[in-house]
C-alpha cells in the first residue's frame, strides 16, 4: 500500500511541473482512452485521478496566465495610453 501512496504523491508532483501545452495533452489522452472503454476498472480509476490533476494544473495555469495579461487603454483618438489590468470574468 506504501508504494502505491508514494506513487501516487509522485505522480502529483510530476503534474506540478508539466507545462499547459503537455498537461494538455496528456489530459486529452486519458480522455480518450476513457471514451474507447477499452480500459480495465482498476486502471479507468488510476487514470480519470490523473487526469484530475491534470485539469486542475491547466486551471491553475490559465489562471496564472489571466492574471499576467493587461489591457490596453486608448483615448477618445484611439492612441494607446497605457494598460490597466484585464477584467475576466
Amino acid at each position: 500500500m506504501a508504494e502505491n501512496t508514494t506513487q501516487v504523491e509522485n505522480n502529483k508532483a510530476d503534474v506540478k511541473k508539466l507545462s499547459f501545452e503537455r498537461a494538455m495533452e496528456e489530459l486529452e489522452s486519458i480522455v480518450k482512452r476513457l471514451e474507447d472503454g477499452k480500459v480495465p476498472l482498476e486502471e479507468s480509476v488510476a487514470i480519470y485521478e490523473r487526469g484530475e490533476a491534470l485539469k486542475r494544473r491547466c486551471e491553475e495555469l490559465l489562471r496564472q496566465a489571466e492574471a499576467r495579461v493587461d489591457k490596453i487603454t486608448t483615448d477618445a483618438s484611439g492612441q494607446p495610453t497605457g494598460t490597466e489590468p484585464l477584467d475576466v470574468q
